[in-house]
């Protein structure tokens, strides 16, 4: 009886929005744009990005990640470094510590990712998730096109995962 309602749990908290993985942007192609860590300095205009300091006198910055990683960081805010929105391009790149990263199992990581990209996808915006050291560890794209929207989570979209082990030659 208790596994069943740890079963129940466990997809209800998936189920709230699906992630479809049809007609959704190239995965590969998302990464391809390089994670902009200057775009960070107070020199860029509000037009241009936002970040996790951007401050807006009339009301709530758009896109808002401040409630989002309140919520959903699962080490109480010290996951994710800092967010960029580039409002012309339509994406959000997260930066995340790479160590607390690794210390996320597969399911962890795609419900940080889901709620983070559902959040991102309320917005129009496709979202990213770097390291600081600028590898793109996972996508979540979207098609806006069509109704509803249809989404795709790629993790380790360079090709690579934390599970690869590479082919090891011995000479003896």
């Amino acid at each position: 009886m208790r596994s069943q309602f740890l079963t129940v749990t466990i997809l209800a908290s998936f189920l709230a929005r699906p992630v479809w993985a049809q007609n959704a942007p190239t995965p590969s192609s998302a990464c391809q744009a390089p994670l902009e860590l200057e775009a960070q300095s107070d020199r860029e205009s509000p037009e241009t990005v936002i970040t996790d300091k951007t401050i807006s006198e009339e009301g709530l910055t758009v896109p808002s990640l401040w409630w989002a990683k309140e919520q959903f960081d699962p080490f109480g805010g010290r996951l994710i470094n800092n967010w960029i929105a580039y409002p012309n391009k339509r994406h959000i790149d997260i930066i995340v510590n790479r160590q607390l990263w690794s210390l996320l199992n597969y399911m962890e990581r795609y419900r940080f990712v889901n709620e983070f990209g559902t959040v991102a996808r309320d917005y129009q915006y496709n979202l990213r998730i770097f390291d600081r050291q600028n590898k793109c560890l996972v996508t979540y794209s979207c098609n806006f096109a069509t109704n509803p929207n249809q989404c795709e989570i790629n993790f380790e979209p360079s090709g690579r995962t934390g599970l690869q082990v590479d082919n090891l030659t011995q000479s003896w």
